[in-house]
């Protein structure tokens, strides 16, 4: 006989265990409280913001001196280049001459057109004292018609100078309008830059002629400013608006350089369904243009309960999940938000600190008994 001692009552520890041993032993997983991000993935290159095109202002002349050269960095108005100004020098000093003279004959005209208003004046006063004459039979009509001619012939006179005034005025303004034309020439033999930046490339030769629409002498990086122009499918671009930030990693950088979206294409390409965002990058001094980047787009961040993906379920009902209370299982439908990492963001449905079954697609049913491993132990196990 036992002693009693040892004897196993019928709730003795040993009966329980044996009892828990009849259910499966099912891998969960502790809900828990997080932060993940929603985020595009993407590449591209390092392309200008803007660049400017030098172009000469003044054709056919040689190219004077260079002042600048790629890789510096200029303000805008900066002298870049001169053109050789010689050949307008001589056609404004030919132009003020002609100036001089046309004022000269402006002046002429004025005057010979005062003389010509002086004897109109006198030629009319004497027709006037001959009509009188004439009336009380003092002066024959012969006497009179040549008073007639001469106060016409005045008068045509003083026509003739003002006639003569104004082609004069006329070839004045024309001549000055030449020297005005040929001023803003020498004024544009010196090549400026238009803005401020970084110079990318240098076609300008000293002795060649400057021509418009040859290629351009100088191409300005304006502001020096540099964006990611990066490829982005067709569903990723609907979730970018302009202002996300990114981290743009650069081939030899240790650190990622910060962006900000800065444009959107509105097209998307038919043939690859991908569309192109612009990032420009916060400090672009710390790449080239040219070079071949990646970058991460934060689309969102959001704060809740964090599953891993392996414990939901989703199919055209909806998503669930399988939470464990007291060994039993119950089948919960869930709402998930953002994706990262292997887990999603559970916005209803599940706490934190809820058990949850590791493997959703577990062969577990609602309403069941199971023996809880937590993922630890069974990793340890």
């Amino acid at each position: 006989m036992a002693h009693p001692a040892f004897a196993q009552s019928e709730n003795s520890p040993s009966e329980h265990q044996a009892g828990e041993k009849q259910y499966p032993a099912i891998v969960v997983i502790e809900a828990r409280q997080g932060r993940l991000t929603d985020k595009i993935l993407t590449n591209g290159t390092i392309e200008a913001v803007e660049e400017i095109y030098v172009q000469p202002q003044v054709e056919g002349l040689a190219i004077n001196t260079l002042k600048a050269d790629v890789g510096d960095s200029v303000k805008a108005g900066q002298v870049l280049a001169t053109i050789d100004d010689s050949s307008l020098t001589l056609q404004k000093a030919q132009l003020l001459a002609n100036q001089a003279k046309a004022n000269a004959s402006v002046a002429q005209f004025k005057i010979q057109l005062r003389d010509a208003k002086t004897n109109e004046a006198e030629a009319k006063r004497q027709l006037a004292r001959g009509q009188s004459l004439s009336s009380g039979g003092s002066m024959s009509t012969s006497e009179l018609q040549k008073l007639e001619t001469a106060a016409t012939n005045a008068s045509n006179s003083v026509a003739n100078a003002e006639q003569a005034i104004a082609i004069a005025e006329a070839e004045l303004k024309s001549v000055n309008s030449q020297i005005a034309d040929v001023e803003l020439k020498l004024s544009r033999t010196e090549i400026k830059a238009p803005f401020g930046g970084l110079i990318t490339a240098r076609n300008a030769r000293v002795g060649a002629i400057a021509v418009g629409s040859g290629s351009p002498l100088f191409t300005i990086l304006r502001d020096g400013e540099l964006e990611l122009v990066a490829d982005v499918s067709e569903d990723d671009i609907l979730k970018t608006r302009v202002g996300q930030s990114a981290e743009i990693t650069v081939t030899g950088l240790a650190k990622p350089i910060d962006g900000k979206i800065r444009l959107i294409s509105p097209v998307v390409k038919a043939a690859s369904r991908l569309g192109s965002v612009h990032i420009a990058l916060s400090d672009s001094n710390l790449a080239k243009q040219g070079m071949y980047a990646s970058a991460v787009i934060t689309i969102r961040t959001g704060e809740g309960v964090v599953l891993p993906l392996s414990a939901v379920e989703t199919n055209k009902s909806g998503s669930i999940t399988h939470v464990v209370r007291d060994n039993i299982v119950h089948k919960i439908a869930i709402e998930t938000s953002i994706i990262e990492n292997g887990e999603v963001l559970v916005t209803k449905g599940v706490t934190a600190g809820d058990l949850v079954v590791a493997k959703a697609g577990a062969f577990v049913r609602d309403g069941d008994h199971i023996r809880p491993v937590r993922e630890t132990a069974a990793v340890s196990n």
